[in-house]
């Protein structure tokens, strides 16, 4: 006979979450720190309460049998909401010394987002922001975080998301390199030191109407390293506009070329994502204003006619004789 809500031992349920991902009570016992028979009691427990197995026994194993995987989904949906009420709550007992916990990707963090700080003491000084930067998806609920700033397609599970921008990738250089290659053809970058990923410099040249075999000297797993060894005149880099926005300005990197490459699309836009149970969450609220009046900033100076700074103004490379007859042609058809 099914038990009532009221009757449900909610305490075992994340056991049985952990349990479910994971297809082994030791290992569950292991991360919820509890003791083997501890998590096999709990598990026989809400079987018995529920009046019927969840689980299939395999050896060391442990399977959810259809009723197991019933229940998931809506243990899943259950929790999710309990810790996002739980970090709501947690927020709103803050008082007037409120902090916001925010994990962002490295090099976002490095490049644009704290070059912008001043900005945000100056319109929020009573909200502190607690920054955690981290290559790694983070689970904001579990680990106790308000939002994220994430690069990817959206859509992350129980999670809302906000489309901050989209960016277009570019070639720069330092000025005495951009200096140095003034009045060459698209096709001389090739033979210089070339930083990042072989495979987007392929498509950048392919799209540039050059045909060549990029051979990069050195790829990075952090994009603000790699931004920070063509400012030192180490190699010509591809970065993202927002990335490159403040050195272009700046004239640490100057932008060699019109040409801009659409990234990969798992990795078009950036988002600001948070628990849905957040939204009114006035902080939060502070948070999102805040950034989507930095964005439209940024794309403000990386308009074409502010993309390189007048003080280390380089003209743009020659389009290759490729190109430029591909043109012709289409202009004559």
């Amino acid at each position: 006979m099914l038990t009532s809500m009221t009757r449900l031992p909610l305490h075992t349920l994340p056991v049985f979450r952990t349990a479910a991902r994971l297809q082994n009570l030791r290992a569950t016992a292991l991360e919820m720190h509890l003791t083997h028979s501890a998590v096999s009691q709990q598990i026989g427990v809400l079987e018995q309460q529920l009046g019927f197995a969840l689980f299939e026994r395999r050896g060391r194993r442990i399977v959810l049998n259809a009723a197991g995987e019933a229940l998931l989904g809506s243990v899943d949906s259950a929790l999710a909401q309990l810790d996002a009420g739980v970090l709501a709550a947690a927020a709103a007992a803050c008082g007037a010394a409120q902090r916001l916990r925010l994990t962002v990707v490295p090099s976002f963090g490095q490049r644009w987002l704290l070059p912008r700080m001043h900005r945000w003491r100056e319109r929020h000084p009573g909200i502190a922001l607690e920054l955690h930067s981290s290559q790694q998806l983070v689970d904001l609920q579990r680990d106790g975080f308000h939002a994220a700033l994430r690069q990817g397609r959206g859509g992350w599970p129980g999670l809302s998301d906000e489309r901050l921008f989209d960016s277009l990738i570019v070639a720069v250089a330092s000025p005495a390199t951009a200096r140095r290659l003034q009045g060459s053809g698209v096709a001389a970058l090739a033979h210089e030191p070339l930083l990042g990923g072989a495979q987007f410099w392929d498509r950048w040249f392919k799209e540039a109407g050059v045909h060549v075999r990029s051979n990069p000297v050195a790829n990075f797993n952090d994009a603000s390293l790699m931004l920070q060894a063509a400012e030192q005149g180490l190699g010509i880099a591809l970065g993202r506009e927002f990335m490159v926005a403040d050195a272009l300005r700046d004239g640490r990197l100057v932008r060699l070329s019109e040409q801009r490459l659409v990234a990969d699309s798992a990795y078009d836009s950036y988002y600001l994502v948070y628990p849905p149970a957040l939204r009114d969450w006035g902080p939060l609220q502070a948070l999102r204003a805040w950034l989507h009046d930095e964005v439209c900033a940024t794309q403000k100076m990386i308009a074409p006619d502010a993309s390189v700074p007048e003080q280390a103004a380089v003209a743009p490379l020659k389009k290759s004789p490729a190109r430029s007859k591909a043109k012709k042609a289409a202009a004559g058809s």
